[in-house]
């Protein structure tokens, strides 16, 4: 392969998608639930070569309703739980911004700065790679980066629309 060769990524939205929805921020590990029901159909898109890239919005940052360390635990569990399953995150962005408290970013959902770092640092080839998530926002910021846009109810499981990615 030589270095030209572009990457292929399967975005995917944390709440709703790897973890379970709460209808609001998940500000405790002790309330943050993996769906390891999406181990499987996770590890058949990294065995097709996809990338698997984490894109999140936790404006309950700025909120102050958890911490930067809390949400490293959060997000130590989601891999871990997943590496289990033989599943590895390439990466994982969040945007720390909310609105009401820290203005406007280029980072938050529905704008596409974080597919646009993952797309940067990875060298992906957005025509070739998805972004699933259980937001409208998240479709917005997928095609907002060039990237195809899988909208999926939340808690949903991914085996369900493996079908929509080549």
């Amino acid at each position: 392969m030589n270095d030209s060769a572009k990457n292929k990524a399967v975005f995917l939205d944390r709440d709703g998608v790897l973890n379970k929805e709460m209808g609001d921020y998940v500000c405790r590990i002790e309330d943050f639930e993996v769906l390891e029901y999406n181990i499987k159909a996770l590890k058949e898109l990294q065995d097709k070569g996809y990338l698997l890239i984490v894109a999140t919005n936790q404006g309950g940052l700025a909120k102050g309703w958890y911490t930067e360390d809390e949400l490293a635990k959060m997000h130590e569990k989601l891999r871990s739980i997943y590496k289990d399953g033989g599943v590895e995150f390439t990466d994982i962005f969040y945007c720390p911004h909310h609105p009401d408290f820290t203005g406007d970013c280029d980072c938050r959902k529905p704008k596409p700065g974080l597919l646009l770092r993952g797309i940067k640092k990875y060298n992906i080839d957005p025509a070739l790679s998805y972004f699933i998530g259980d937001r409208e926002r998240d479709v917005i910021a997928g095609t907002a980066a060039g990237v195809k846009g899988i909208l999926i109810n939340s808690d949903q499981p991914i085996s369900e629309v493996l079908d929509l990615i080549d």
